[in-house]
């Protein structure tokens, strides 16, 4: 296979792929989009069996096609992914799938940028790395390879089955780890899970999913997390049908909770003393949108029922009271770890000067540092909905908005050039004339 040059070079067919392909073609401008896999292929091959998205259908997609699902249901992942294959053919999107793209530098002496790719050069005006944030999982260097632990991130993850006989410690309570560890508590296993700062809205409230809530109180438009809570993870779900995580709730089912995982040596895990702080910072943030919800309602006059059960929590557990912070993993009978500990960005491929000392994109609202190279597909990206497939799509919008910008200067530069040329002609002859 062999490539033209174009304008727009995109790197990743997921999400984000997709959606800076629909707004690149509205505008048309020339691009193209490689994949190294299938498209949306992380949905499909790099998400556990009875993953569904946090998001109910209605949500959670792109204004130009429905899921062929209930509106107010959860997609699978399997869902997800043909959702994008069908919008990707529906928008004829330029993807060239099972191409990897192994280097991007910046062109020395003119403009744009030149890819090395494994079926073939391309060069480019502007370069998108839609690669999204989920490509290095991360587990923190605590328990040793050797330690004698079955140990998997929660990217490699597909069902219980896969883990060996006995106990299983789930590390991180946001979505990810609070369903991974329900569903091992349900095959019969014992379960621990180590819970640590997190946000807990409510799945649904008055009638009203919480993705609505977040939407009519603004919200979704945070431009940055709070100070200090750069790293709370959201626990929410959308197994079983959607239901509130209540921390409660998984302690009286069996599971028990610990703190925020600190350390390990010699078969011993230590937690920090933090779980009950967490639990009830956690319930300070369930409240709150509850205040805020019925504050809109009255304000509004709006007719929803009223729903005063929400409010009413549990007994806290005892896992809770006198929390666990030494833990024998081979006297309680752990033979395994799941680390859903997150995520780190690899940009190895794209050798330009746009990230910081850790590797982390340089950038305002996905246009880099680096003139040319825009990223799209990150965590607050512009927004706290940035993370969401409807937040990707505006996100997009907004590069290829900037795109267009930057195209009207690089025409008035052409543009200029040529009619200067002209007048240095008619110089140079004026001169050899005299």
């Amino acid at each position: 296979m062999s490539f033209q040059d174009t304008e727009v070079l995109i790197v990743g067919a997921g999400q984000a792929g997709v959606a800076m392909s629909e707004h690149l073609g509205q505008n048309g401008v020339p691009h193209v989009v490689l994949e190294r896999d299938r498209i949306a292929e992380r949905w499909r091959t790099a998400r556990w069996d009875s993953l569904v998205a946090n998001g109910p259908a209605w949500h959670d997609r792109f204004p130009g096609m429905e899921f062929n699902t209930d509106p107010d249901a959860f997609a699978t992942k399997e869902q997800v992914a043909d959702y994008f294959v069908a919008y990707a053919e529906k928008i004829a999107a330029p993807i060239h799938c099972g191409v990897e793209v192994t280097s991007v530098r910046k062109n020395i002496g003119r403009p744009g940028f030149h890819a090395e790719t494994s079926e073939g050069t391309i060069n480019a005006r502007y370069v998108v790395a839609a690669t999204g944030p989920f490509q290095q999982p991360v587990i923190p260097a605590i328990v040793p390879d050797d330690a004698g632990i079955h140990q998997i991130h929660s990217n490699s993850y597909r069902n219980p089955d896969q883990l060996p006989e006995g106990a299983t410690l789930v590390v991180g309570a946001g979505s990810s780890g609070v369903q991974i560890a329900d569903e091992i508590r349900e095959s019969g296993r014992k379960v621990y899970l180590s819970v640590g700062p997190h946000d807990r809205p409510p799945r649904s409230y008055r009638g009203r999913d919480f993705v609505w809530w977040l939407g009519v109180l603004n919200k979704w438009e945070a431009a940055a997390p709070p100070q200090g809570a750069e790293h709370v993870t959201i626990s929410v779900s959308g197994a079983n049908g959607g239901r509130t995580v209540d921390f409660r709730d998984l302690a009286a089912d069996g599971i028990s909770l610990v703190g925020r995982t600190a350390s390990y040596d010699n078969g011993i895990m230590r937690f920090a003393p933090d779980l009950s702080d967490n639990i009830a910072n956690g319930d300070a943030n369930y409240w709150s949108l509850l205040d805020e919800a019925d504050a809109y309602i009255e304000r509004n006059g709006l007719d929803l029922p009223e729903e005063p059960e929400a409010r009413i929590l549990g007994p806290e557990p005892e896992c809770v009271s006198d929390p666990i912070l030494e833990l024998d993993l081979a006297g309680a009978g752990v033979t395994s770890i799941v680390w859903a500990t997150g995520f780190s960005v690899d940009y190895g491929w794209l050798q330009v000067d746009a990230f910081n000392e850790s590797g982390k994109p340089k950038h305002q609202r996905g246009v880099s540092v680096e003139p040319g190279v825009y990223f799209l597909g990150l965590p607050w990206q512009s927004r706290r909905g940035s993370s969401f497939i409807w937040g990707v799509w505006h996100d997009a919008k907004y590069l290829v908005d900037h795109i267009m910008i930057q195209r009207g200067y690089a025409h008035y530069e052409s543009s200029a050039a040529a009619r200067s040329a002209p007048a240095r002609q008619l110089s140079g002859a004026a001169v050899s004339g005299s």
